[in-house]
Parts: structure tokens; C-alpha cells; sequence
């Protein structure tokens, strides 16, 4: 491998770009990072597109193989669990792992996107602001730009682009141009929309810290992480269209604060002008994209959600996109700059793993919003985290294959599915732990579980 030679181009400077453009400099590549936003530790950001983000064990794996984790986990929280809102007010907590050592991180994806920004450039990178990819030619390498101030265009010469440019990817629309170019978008037909619960008065935060809070309603949710600042940035999920209760529907101001104030009362009386905040910030829309090829001979490579956006309910995309970096890297090692044969095997060792998490991600959506109140699926989940004590190592929740290890997803998805049918046999004809038939429930671990390497 000589990476003095070869000199790479990312197109995109959101979280997954400035990451993977610290360890390419590292190994020694000249990297140039093309972003069509301004720089946002100069602009401020507009309200509605800050979104916190559910950092967790791949993603701070990936951060530790860049020499980031200290740095970043200063702008962390630990959210140990759902704290479920119901609606006259009442709290229940559900944990998200066995013990106080398993738990998921929220983050700012502004604070986040800013300090690997920075990383990036101290580490040797260069990001070029406001410049727009406007096409690639996919037979020479050569990306064209032009500039969202000025709207002067040019051209840039590299031996390897990489598409780190999101869910709307412009690399991947050249790639659409291609024969035998597979590629599939599902819009959920649920939107989202942002909105903050401010510090109080001694700055600290209103609930609970250390908890992901969710106000589960059925056929919509409003959920709020913590930020460092005393903050919660919420989200409101709802279906774009429908007479009751949608986007669609509440269109007025009086509709809206009658909405909160009958569904989410405990939350309405902490959001300063929450109705003004409703209309004021744009509804966003969630997308999973599945697509193959991701590269195109020796000159582009799709990686993240260029390559494989889902939706956030598992908080997995950002963490997945991180993981991209980190098996990319292994095998860079392992590869080299034979460019053909390394975006080859990249692909194949990622493809059944994002389609994994992309459809678990979906069905995550479901519990979140409908059964996370249900007390038959609170019990269920009594019983799984008695299971993982009680036969470490061979039942893993699905949920903690997914988080607190780097079990590959489709193999969290196909052990999930099976521990999924060994809790209906356990579970549904009794209600209470010590009622369990804990002789069945051995033999259906010993029978249908082997042991999970890694764990």
C-alpha cells in the first residue's frame, strides 16, 4: 500500500465523513472533504435539524479505533433507560440492560458533527463549506461542484471518491445511472417534528436526567433526550396524513395546544410557546434505503447512509454508518489500495447486516410506539433480562446484541427471532417471574441457543 499516492475525495462532511477522513489520514491518504453546507461552527444552525442522536457500543468502538473517545465522551449523557410517560403523568422505568454498566449515550449531532469536524481538520483534512456536488463522472473519478455562494463550478481530479453525502446521496444518483444498479426507498408514512424543553431555572434538566422519555400513544409518540446544557430535545412522531390525529390535521393552533394539552400534558406545561415552535420548524420525513451495488470499479464507494439509511428508532444509524468506518479500515489493512477488490469485500461483509438493522429498525418503531405501555410486554421483558442472567453468554436480549455488543446484525436478528418464540412459550400463559417453568426454559435455551461469540 502506498496511500502517499493516492489522494481521496469524500463528499459529505456530516458525522460518517470527518470520521472515516481521520483514520484515512492517519494511514497516511490526502483527504478532501466537499460539504454543500456552510460550516456550522460559523452559521447557526436553523431550528428542527439537530436532532439528538443514541451513540453506543459500535459507534464508541469506532471512536476508540480514532484516538476520539475521551474527547467525545465529554459531550455525552447516559440514558439508562425508557422512562414511559402515561397520560395522567405517571412514570415507569424499563432499563435498557442487565446492570448499570449497560446503557446507550445521547448526543448532539450539532456538538457531535462540530468536534469531529475539528478532529478532522487537526488531524490533516481538508473541508471545503458550501460546496454542492453536482455530478461525478464515475469512468475518471472526476466530482463536479459548484459553490452555493458565488455559483462558480469546478472540477476535482482524485483516485477514489467516496459518497458519505446521507440518505440523498449525490454519488449514488450517478450510480442510478448505471445498468443492473438495484435501489429501493420506503418512506414510513410518519413524520417528525422538533421541538425543546428548556433547562430549568438552576439549569439543570426538568425530568430525569439519565433516561431516554418516552410518551407512547398507540399510533403516535412524543420522546426527549437530554442534551449537556440542561436541555431536552424532543421529537414528535406522527402519521403525515389522517382526520384524527396527523400532521395533516392539526393544522391549527388551537388544535395543536388541545392535542398537548390531552396527550402530553406533563410535557405542554415545560415547552415555552410550543405551538409557535409546531409551525415554526419543518416536519421531517424518514427514509430506509437499500441499494447494490455500493461501488463502482476502482473510483466511488458508498458508505453510511449513502449506502443504507433506516429509519431512527433502533438509534442505530449514525452507530452503523461508524461501524461502516471501522470494517472498512479492517480490511484496508487487509487490501490495500487494490480499490476493486476492497469496496468488493467491504460489500459483502456489510450488505445482510444493514438490511438487518434497516428492517429492525421499522419493527423497533412499532414497540416504541405501541407497546412499550402494554404491562404483558413489560413482563416479557422481566423475564428476558432473568433469561441473559441466568445463561450469560447464550441468550442475549436482541436489543443488547444490538447496542451494548458488535454482534452482526443479521445474526442479532435471527438469535432475536428465536428468543422472540422461546418468550411467547414462556411467557403467555403466565403473569407473574415465579411462575415461569424455569425447566422449560432451560431446555429451550440449551436446545435452540448456542453459545454468541463475542460476548
Amino acid at each position: 500500500m502506498n496511500p502517499e499516492r493516492d489522494n481521496i475525495t469524500l463528499i459529505g462532511s456530516g458525522l460518517t465523513g470527518p470520521l472515516l477522513a481521520i483514520s484515512l489520514v492517519q494511514r497516511g491518504f490526502t483527504v478532501q472533504l466537499y460539504e454543500r453546507r456552510p460550516d456550522m461552527r460559523s452559521v447557526r444552525i436553523s431550528a428542527g435539524r439537530s436532532i439528538n442522536l443514541a451513540l453506543s457500543a459500535r459507534g464508541i468502538h469506532a471512536l476508540r479505533e480514532a484516538g476520539l473517545w475521551s474527547e467525545i465522551a465529554e459531550i455525552l449523557i447516559p440514558m439508562r433507560g425508557r422512562m414511559m410517560h402515561s397520560v395522567g403523568g405517571e412514570l415507569t422505568f424499563m432499563p435498557y440492560g442487565k446492570d448499570e454498566t449497560e446503557y446507550i449515550n445521547s448526543v448532539s449531532r450539532a456538538e457531535l458533527n462540530i468536534a469531529l469536524m475539528n478532529a478532522a481538520e487537526k488531524a490533516g483534512a481538508t473541508i471545503h463549506f458550501n460546496e454542492r456536488c453536482t455530478g461525478l463522472d464515475l469512468r475518471s473519478g472526476a466530482v463536479r461542484l459548484r459553490n452555493e455562494d458565488t455559483g462558480a463550478a469546478s472540477v476535482v481530479h482524485s483516485n477514489v471518491v467516496i459518497g458519505t453525502d446521507g440518505a440523498t446521496s449525490t454519488v449514488r444518483t450517478e450510480m442510478l445511472k448505471l445498468q443492473r444498479f438495484n435501489f429501493s426507498q420506503q418512506y414510513l408514512d410518519y413524520g417528525y417534528k422538533e421541538l425543546t424543553i428548556p433547562a430549568g431555572p438552576d439549569g439543570r434538566h426538568v425530568f430525569e436526567t439519565h433516561a431516554l422519555h418516552i410518551w407512547p400513544r398507540g399510533t403516535f409518540m412524543l420522546i426527549a433526550l437530554p442534551n449537556i446544557d440542561g436541555t431536552f430535545g424532543c421529537i414528535l412522531f406522527l402519521p403525515f396524513e389522517g382526520s384524527d390525529i396527523s400532521f395533516e390535521a392539526l393544522d391549527t393552533e388551537a388544535k395543536v395546544l388541545s392535542f398537548f394539552e390531552s396527550q402530553f400534558a406533563d410535557a405542554l406545561q415545560l415547552m415555552p410557546n410550543p405551538v409557535e415552535s409546531y409551525f415554526q420548524n419543518p416536519t421531517g420525513a424518514m427514509v430506509t434505503v437499500k441499494c447494490s451495488p455500493w461501488h463502482v470499479h476502482d473510483k466511488a464507494l458508498l458508505l453510511g447512509d449513502a449506502a443504507h439509511a433506516i429509519v431512527p428508532f433502533f438509534g442505530q444509524g449514525m452507530n452503523c454508518a461508524f461501524e461502516d468506518c471501522t470494517i472498512f479500515l479492517e480490511l484496508l489493512g487487509r487490501y490495500g489500495t487494490e480499490w476493486p477488490a476492497l469496496f468488493s469485500a467491504f460489500e459483502n461483509s456489510r450488505k445482510a447486516d444493514t438490511d438487518a438493522i434497516a428492517d429492525l429498525a421499522i419493527e423497533n418503531f412499532v414497540e416504541m410506539r405501541d407497546r412499550v405501555a402494554d404491562p404483558r410486554f413489560l413482563f416479557r421483558k422481566r423475564v428476558e433480562l432473568e433469561l441473559e442472567k441466568k445463561y450469560p453468554g447464550r441468550f442475549v436480549p436482541k436489543y443488547a446484541m444490538v447496542t451494548f455488543h458488535r454482534t452482526p446484525y443479521s445474526v442479532a436478528a435471527q438469535r432475536g427471532a428465536v428468543q422472540d418464540d422461546m418468550l411467547g412459550e414462556l411467557c403467555d400463559s403466565v403473569q407473574r417471574l415465579e411462575d415461569i417453568d424455569w425447566a422449560k426454559a432451560e431446555a429451550l435455551v440449551q436446545q435452540k441457543l448456542t453459545p454468541l461469540p463475542g460476548v
